[in-house]
C-alpha cells in the first residue's frame, strides 16, 4: 500500500514540473505623461503642468455646522449614565450611548474625556466616593473595550458633592446616581 502512495505522489510531482523552453520577454512600458499640443509623447512636446488636487476634510463638517457633541439630535449629546441604588453596573439602555462615545473617541484621536462618577446623599462620604469611582471606572472600561485609548479617558469620583437635583426624594436620588461624560473644554 505504501508503494502505491509513493508512486502516486511521484507521478503528481512530475506532472507539475515544467521545462522552460523560452524565456518570456519583459512587457514594454509606455510613457503616458500628459502633453501640450497634439504631438505624440516624447515627440518634442512639453508635459502639461499638473495642478495640485484640492484636499477635503470630512472630519470638521461644514462651516457653521453644529458639533455632534452639542447637537441635541445626535446621540453624542447624551452624556449621563444612570444607575440603580448602590449599583455601578451599566444598564442596557445606556450601552448605545457609550458605544457612540467610544466610536467618537476612536475616530477622533485627539479627543479627551473626563468621566465623573456621582452618588446620591445616602451613605458615608467615604462609601460614596468609592461608589462614584466604581461607576466612572465601569464607563471607562466599557469605552476602552469598544476601542477608545487609555490616554483619552480619565475617571474620577465626585461622590455626593455635585448633585444634579436637590432634595431627599427618590426622583432626586435617581438623578444624582450617575456618571457624566465631559470632553476637553467642558471641564
Amino acid at each position: 500500500m505504501r508503494a502505491i502512495w509513493t508512486a502516486i505522489l511521484v507521478t503528481a510531482i512530475a506532472g507539475c514540473a515544467s521545462t522552460a523552453t523560452d524565456e518570456q520577454k519583459p512587457a514594454g512600458v509606455e510613457d503616458r505623461a500628459p502633453v501640450a499640443g497634439s504631438g505624440a509623447p516624447g515627440a518634442g512636446a512639453k508635459p502639461i503642468a499638473q495642478k495640485p488636487i484640492a484636499g477635503v476634510d470630512l472630519t470638521t463638517g461644514k462651516p457653521g455646522a453644529m458639533s455632534p457633541l452639542k447637537d441635541p439630535a445626535n446621540v453624542l449629546s447624551k452624556r449621563s449614565v444612570y444607575y440603580d441604588f448602590d449599583k455601578f453596573d451599566i444598564k442596557d439602555e445606556f450601552k448605545p450611548i457609550i458605544e457612540a462615545h467610544a466610536r467618537y473617541l476612536r475616530e477622533n484621536g485627539a479627543a479627551r474625556m473626563l468621566i465623573q462618577g456621582n452618588t446620591d446623599e445616602r451613605g458615608s462620604r467615604e462609601y460614596n466616593v468609592a461608589l462614584g469611582q466604581r461607576r466612572s471606572d465601569a464607563v471607562r472600561r466599557m469605552l476602552m473595550l469598544l476601542g477608545a485609548r487609555d490616554d483619552q479617558i480619565e475617571a474620577v469620583s465626585l461622590g455626593e458633592e455635585k448633585p444634579r437635583a436637590q432634595g431627599s426624594t427618590e426622583e432626586a436620588y435617581a438623578e444624582n446616581r450617575r456618571s457624566d461624560m465631559l470632553y476637553r473644554g467642558e471641564y
